[in-house]
């Protein structure tokens, strides 16, 4: 008999990618992120005499191969295998970017790389990301034909890691989160900043990250006050005016 099949909550998305992606690779994504948003702006800066909405396109694409090496690169020292071939399994869809797999035997987390026009705004849909989100199938409302049982164990989720660079300032980002899209690409299952989901993972056992209590562990750089001499009464403003 036909039966609708609940969701999966947000909760349960998220257990499933704290307990697979470990902690220190959250941060190391992040830290990645950030510099390498760096490099491709100060790349196009000072290697072209490009301006204006040439150089921002040719930033963009640079940021996004910079970074795409780097993620790959911090998947790989946390244990993260990159998916082999170019077909996502059990499915006939094809893939061209870099999918790295976490959770050994049981299910796990396929995990991409994908940057936002906005912060929450869906990423651009291209092959990879759509061949992608199929996995997520399981994830959402829909009707079940067989009432076996046999969909009841969930397996690998499809999981990005986003970014969305800031406007206001070259070379900086002013999101970076953690994305799991349906199947429809239609909206976000879950979605998480990276300062958020780290409030989730049990603190470090080393203490070298520890914060006072209320403070973020980990957040976007911000930009940095002018320089003030040491002689320039402390009631003065910084000259650019940022505030904390």
């Amino acid at each position: 008999m036909a039966r609708a099949e609940a969701s999966v909550t947000v909760d349960e998305i998220k257990a499933r990618v704290v307990g697979t992606l470990p902690r220190d690779l959250i941060i190391d994504l992040l830290d990645t992120a950030v510099s390498r948003a760096r490099q491709a702006h100060e790349l196009i800066r000072d290697n072209t005499d490009l301006s204006g909405r040439s150089a921002r396109g040719l930033e963009g694409q640079a940021r996004f191969r910079l970074m795409e090496k780097g993620f790959q690169d911090a998947c790989e020292a946390h244990g993260g295998l990159r998916l082999e071939g170019d077909i996502i399994p059990g499915t006939d869809l094809r893939y061209f970017q870099p999918f790295m797999r976490f959770g050994g035997d049981g299910p796990g987390v396929l995990l991409g790389l994908a940057s936002m026009p906005e912060p929450r705004e869906l990423p651009t849909r291209n092959q990879s990301r759509l061949a992608g989100v199929t996995l997520n199938y399981r994830l959402t409302p829909r009707l079940d034909l067989e009432d076996d049982g046999s969909t009841a164990q969930p397996g690998d989720i499809f999981v990005l890691l986003l970014f969305a660079r800031d406007p206001s300032q070259g070379g900086r980002l002013q999101e970076v989160a953690i994305g799991v899209i349906d199947t429809e690409y239609q909206g976000y299952l879950a979605y998480e900043t990276v300062e958020s989901l780290m409030k989730a993972y049990a603190p470090s056992t080393s203490g070298a990250d520890t914060v006072p209590d209320g403070e973020p562990l980990v957040r976007l750089k911000r930009k940095p006050k002018a320089f003030r001499p040491p002689e320039q009464p402390d009631s003065d403003e910084a000259v650019d005016g940022s505030a904390e």
